[in-house]
């Protein structure tokens, strides 16, 4: 064995030693932090729950999971849900208004009587929701996807600037 193959195999030991500590040191970290601080936002999940008048207003619930849950009446106000999934979820008379809801799903949610004043649904999926009621003044629906009969509703109904993102609630819903 030759000098150099041993020193070449030190340093690529020495190298793989301080790899491996500094992937220990990290997940220390990652578990101390899960620990004080709970579990990251994406892990909840209330799906098929019934969370009728539930007060989440305020809260950060991006990434959330709230699959045919019973959100009735719920108050939802100013929410940072960007990304979450109400997919079937009963938003009945619900006030979701000044929401982040961009990029949410919210396909086949029942939002009949809902107050979206002033949200954001921007990138949101709302193909098969009922829009029936709601209250939309300012909401922004920059590229959300809508069928025809609920964009007409919506276009009823639309009026208002959104104070963040200065849209006209009529011309994100490209209305005639």
């Amino acid at each position: 064995m030759s000098v150099a193959w041993l020193a070449s195999g030190l340093v690529r030991l020495s190298w793989l030693t301080r790899f491996l500590r500094g992937a220990v040191f990290c997940g220390l970290i990652l578990c101390l932090g899960v620990a004080l601080l709970g579990s990251p936002a994406w892990a909840e999940d209330y799906s098929k729950r019934d969370l009728q008048g539930a007060n989440f207003a305020g809260q950060d619930l991006s990434g959330w999971k709230f699959l045919k849950a019973n959100l009735r009446q719920s108050d939802l106000s100013h929410v940072k849900a960007a990304g979450a999934n109400l997919f079937g979820a009963n938003l009945s008379k619900a006030n979701l208004r000044g929401a982040d809801l961009r990029g949410a799903t919210l396909d086949m949610a029942n939002l009949q009587g809902a107050d979206l004043r002033e949200a954001q649904l921007q990138d949101s999926m709302m193909w098969l929701a009922r829009v029936e009621g709601i209250q939309i003044e300012g909401a922004d629906f920059t590229n959300a996807l809508i069928r025809k009969d609920a964009l007409a509703t919506l276009c009823e109904r639309a009026s208002g600037v959104n104070p963040v993102t200065g849209r006209a609630t009529r011309d994100t819903l490209e209305c005639d």
